[in-house]
């Protein structure tokens, strides 16, 4: 019998990605009708230790280059890397809760370093801002809270109401790696060796500097002109967590990235020194004294440029709240039902695979985590009631209204584009605590704040679909995986606010080797508008313009601003890892063969990923502790930028050639 059960995890149903013929059911791997080994010490204990060290290495690489990994993969790699050493049994269930309490790490970094990062940006120019561990902490904390409370209503829509009508990605690719394990447990060995890899790789660039981190046209004569002269430069970040993000990305995505990136650096910034060169363009902001044309591109791109991918990205998070409308209306409706009709039974009576928990519980802890969060705004933020009311209508509507938009990309791209709905929040928080008086460096404060609390509610909202798609697939009973989330969701939070005020006091978020593009652009929208000095609106409409013509061509709004924004030197990697993925699944006409390479680049790319993100946080923390072992006047040479090509080559030979001489499973 045991033999007969392991044959019927190895893989999922036939009808588990298509959408189901009239009449058919879904039947999960782990059946409705059995109880299976989900919570339990073992299953806890994990799952909070990958929440933690997942939380220090997505939060370094998230500041480091603007980009938060999904820590879903690489999570589910290492439970299922574990339960095989120990030769655990039926340990799939188990696995499943490993893999949701762990990553909440992801989503609660992705909500935190968006905005509170930018306290300390703006604490550079406005010394009497304070920032403590508890703001940013609590901030995390009832955001994420906010984010599994407000998304469990919606959870039967989107996971199995709209079965196979959504793909999943990120699901998809987690949900193969936990059946996979289940028949022995290999993929843990490339992970661990392409983890080391990428480890040392990025260890050496961080804090010994025996290459450089970037490559610059600059290198050569005819580039160094190109800068000064016509305003033109291009860059390549050579770390390999970066280059394992964009393989995972795909070339689709990094393309549409880069196509922003490349309109920014190749036309707009050098357009904007030829046809302003001589002139001070100040767009409201009286700090600009120098002409467009004495400013470096990095410059005109920090001063100008970026603020129209900002206005892209704002505006693709309305269009996309229009678009989930109907979504919205119809989850509240099944919520209200549920409340109305089926309160007392729905726990108990409802099979163990749809077992949410119930709408009491969802509507008490909704309550008491906004009576919570006013208390936090009126005692630790606003000190004022009126303010603290108004803060909380704004994070209470906004995150119910966001929460379908933040779901929705995941189900269909695995993106979540919490920055752009977060920068709108903070333009309509600004706005209306100006007009009732809460302006200057205390308004700054509590926007920040709203807007932390905001993000992370939406990251969470977009990343737990994930992990319920994923429970749904193989299995789990939802209420367990909603109830733990929130041991993850805690101590995840804490692990945060810890390592961001361990990064401002080792780095510090304004001297330029933490990146943090999403904070730089929030403090950027938000200080004009608290200072009474205005705010380049101008840019703002041609982004927002821009992405209405995007969507209108059916060109991801999202993605294109984002590449506008963030600096290109941390998209072109995305570009060749999305190049080498491409090319890895299409070498073969067997498409099972390219299947398997492209799993097996998946599990590189995750390597790198992981292990070049925990030990960026190793290079931090023993700059924390004085010890510094870079050689800076090498590191800025052109000698490392020339060692750096041959052995980023040597990294980017390794994932294409490590994949491709992969073979198809028989």
């Amino acid at each position: 019998m045991e033999k007969e059960k392991e044959e019927k995890i190895s893989s999922l149903p036939e009808n588990a990605y298509r959408e189901l013929k009239a009449g058919e059911q879904y039947h999960p791997i782990m059946s409705p009708n059995r109880q299976y080994p989900e919570v339990s010490a073992w299953s806890v204990f994990w799952g909070l230790v990958m929440a933690v060290v997942f939380s220090a290495a997505a939060a370094y690489l998230g500041l480091k280059v603007g980009q938060v990994f999904e820590a879903a993969i690489p999570i589910a790699i290492i439970a299922v890397g574990l339960s095989n050493a120990f030769r655990r049994k039926n340990a799939l269930g188990e696995n499943v809760i490993i893999q949701s309490i762990g990553a909440s790490s992801g989503v609660i970094v992705a909500g935190a370093i968006f905005t509170l990062p930018a306290l300390y940006i703006l604490q550079d120019k406005y010394p009497e801002i304070t920032i403590n561990f508890f703001e940013v902490f609590m901030s995390s904390l009832l955001g994420g809270i906010l984010g599994i409370l407000l998304l469990i209503p919606f959870r039967k829509y989107f996971v199995s109401d709209m079965h196979g009508k959504y793909p999943f990605p990120e699901a998809t690719a987690t949900t193969q790696v936990l059946v996979s394990g289940e028949k022995g447990g290999n993929q843990a060995k490339p992970l661990i060796l392409a983890g080391l890899i990428g480890g040392l790789y990025d260890f050496i660039v961080a804090s010994l500097g025996w290459w450089s981190e970037t490559i610059s046209t600059r290198l050569v004569g005819a580039g160094e002109l190109l800068a000064e002269k016509a305003k033109v430069v291009l860059k390549v970040n050579t770390g390999a967590a970066v280059l394992g993000l964009g393989y995972i990305i795909g070339l689709k995505y990094s393309l549409i990235i880069c196509a922003g990136s490349f309109l920014v650096w190749l036309i707009i910034i050098p357009a904007l020194s030829l046809l302003f060169g001589s002139e001070v363009l100040t767009l409201g902001n009286a700090a600009i004294t120098t002409t467009v044309g004495s400013m470096s591109p990095e410059e005109i791109f920090t001063t100008y440029a970026r603020h129209i991918g900002i206005g892209g990205i704002a505006t693709a998070g309305i269009i996309g709240i229009i678009k989930s409308w109907d979504i919205i209306r119809g989850a509240v409706g099944l919520a209200a039902k549920e409340l109305k009709g089926k309160e007392g039974s729905s726990a108990t009576t409802a099979v163990r695979t749809q077992r949410d928990l119930s709408m009491k519980i969802i509507m008490i802890g909704i309550a008491a985590t906004l009576i919570v969060t006013f208390l936090f705004f009126q005692f630790g933020v606003l000190h004022n009631w009126f303010h603290a009311i108004i803060g909380l209508l704004l994070v209470g509507v906004i995150a119910f209204l966001f929460t379908t938009v933040a779901a929705n990309a995941i189900a269909i791209v695995g993106t979540n584009p919490v920055s752009g709905m977060t920068l709108m929040t903070l333009i309509l928080a600004s706005i209306i605590l100006v007009a009732v008086g809460l302006n200057g460096p205390a308004g700054m404060v509590s926007a920040l704040i709203i807007g932390g609390v905001v993000c992370t509610a939406l990251s969470m909202a977009g990343g737990f679909i994930t992990d319920l798609k994923i429970g749904y697939w193989l299995g789990s009973t939802p209420a367990k995986q909603q109830g733990w989330k929130f041991l993850g969701t805690l101590v995840s939070a804490a692990t945060v606010g810890g390592v961001i005020l361990i990064l401002n006091q080792t780095y510090g978020f304004t001297s330029g080797q933490l990146a943090a593009p999403q904070a730089n652009a929030m403090a950027a929208v938000i200080e004009p508008l608290m200072s009474g000095s205005g705010a380049p609106w101008v840019l703002y409409a041609i982004g927002a313009i821009l992405a209405v013509l995007l969507n209108f061509f059916k060109v991801p709004a999202l993605a294109f601003a984002l590449g506008m924004f963030i600096p290109i030197e941390l998209n072109t990697p995305l570009l060749i890892g999305g190049a080498i993925s491409w090319y890895v699944g299409s070498r073969s006409k067997d498409q099972a063969l390219n299947n398997a390479r492209l799993e097996k680049g998946t599990l590189l790319a995750s390597g790198f990923i992981a292990g070049g993100a925990l030990m960026g946080v190793v290079s931090a923390a023993l700059r924390f502790g004085g010890i510094d072992l870079m050689n800076e006047a090498w590191a800025g040479s052109k000698g490392a930028e020339c060692v750096a090509i041959v052995v980023y080559l040597l990294l980017i030979f390794y994932l294409g050639y490590s994949s491709i001489k992969t073979e198809k499973e028989k």
